[in-house]
């Protein structure tokens, strides 16, 4: 396909060069024939400006806000950390720079202080990861009160207006849990929708994931399966630890177990290997995941993708501020199913 220069439509239109210039970047006066002669021949030839060029020309730069929680608290959020250094690789050449604030993701009030750091003006523009639901939609009222960009990650926030996401389909993810849970398990099977270590009322992921798991069954023609939910919480790891053995010593009868997030290693690594006919599923390829995923203890891991999803994340609003692309609301990537026997390509 032909690259035309201003010089190329100037010739076509049977105008000026400047004239072709001053259409083409809308600035000076143009006659009214002119610039119907000159968009005519932009019509016909579906010319598409070099927004690269244009960005470089004019010298914009963005500096761009990454507000995440602390992969030193939670090891899910580390390979987020990879994604961002790409995407930051990729846009460094064109004026992008990021900064990280991290917040503590089980302490909805270290958020909301954290998050007040990304509202300053040398911010151009905020990735977020919503963790939590209330103090997340505070916090992009404030961003939208002073036009500051955003783009979500990971956590779709479903009671707000339509704002920029990239991530998974957290309900559909539910609904795949639950698909391999009853493909594997008999019958008048009992199932447990397990929340580890969350406060699940200000968590829709988490509640997401859950309704998405019960829609599934509720769809099914006479099915046997019994589900509830179980909250597994403590503040002190060791008690926590505690809490999961007693919920599986008191529940013999369980046979199925769906995690919500990627602390389903917890779980496993009490769960007596010799408990027959059962299906653990969890979320993520953490190195505990996968190790309990060799073993057989895990059945089946639903890949979240948390690196793909922050790269996304920053080259969307890179792409937006420094070359004025439209960037979709939404921007849903794979839910992949890993199992034992090909968690191997997920690897690097």
């Amino acid at each position: 396909m032909k690259k035309y220069t201003i010089k190329d439509i100037a010739q076509l239109a049977g105008v000026s060069k400047g004239t072709v210039d001053r259409v083409i970047h809308n600035r000076g006066k143009v006659s009214e024939t002119a610039l119907k002669k000159v968009n005519n021949i932009l019509k016909e030839i579906d010319y598409q400006p070099n927004i690269i060029a244009q960005s470089l020309k004019k010298n914009k730069s963005c500096h761009l806000c990454i507000l995440m929680p602390d992969p030193a608290i939670d090891p899910y959020w580390t390979p987020c950390l990879e994604g961002i250094e790409e995407a930051y690789n990729e846009f460094s050449p064109f004026g992008a720079t990021v900064e990280h604030i991290y917040f503590n993701p089980f302490i909805s009030d270290s958020f909301v202080k954290q998050s007040q750091l990304a509202l300053k003006p040398n911010f151009d523009g905020v990735l977020l990861a919503p963790l939590f639901q209330k103090e997340s939609i505070t916090f992009i009222n404030e961003c939208d009160k002073i036009k500051k960009p955003y783009f979500l990650f990971n956590n779709d926030l479903k009671n707000a207006d339509s704002q920029k996401f990239v991530g998974q389909d957290l309900f559909q993810s539910g609904r795949i849990g639950a698909k391999l849970v009853h493909a594997t398990l008999k019958d008048n099977a009992e199932v447990a929708i397990i929340h580890i270590d969350e406060v699940f009322k200000n968590a829709t992921h988490m509640q997401e994931k859950e309704k998405g798991f019960r829609s599934y069954f509720s769809e099914l023609k006479d099915h046997n399966f019994t589900i509830n939910t179980y909250k597994l919480k403590h503040r002190n790891a060791n008690n926590l630890k505690k809490t999961i053995k007693y919920f599986i010593d008191t529940h013999p009868e369980i046979s199925g177990f769906f995690a919500t997030n990627s602390k389903i290693h917890l779980l496993a690594a009490l769960l007596n290997k010799n408990r027959k006919d059962t299906c653990v599923v969890g979320y993520d390829l953490l190195p505990e995941n996968i190790q309990f995923l060799k073993s057989g203890v895990i059945d089946y891991l639903i890949h979240q993708n948390p690196k793909r999803q922050a790269y996304l994340g920053v080259a969307f609003l890179a792409d937006y501020l420094l070359f004025n692309k439209v960037i979709p609301n939404k921007n849903l990537i794979p839910i992949d199913i890993v199992n034992s026997e090909n968690y191997m390509g997920y690897l690097k």
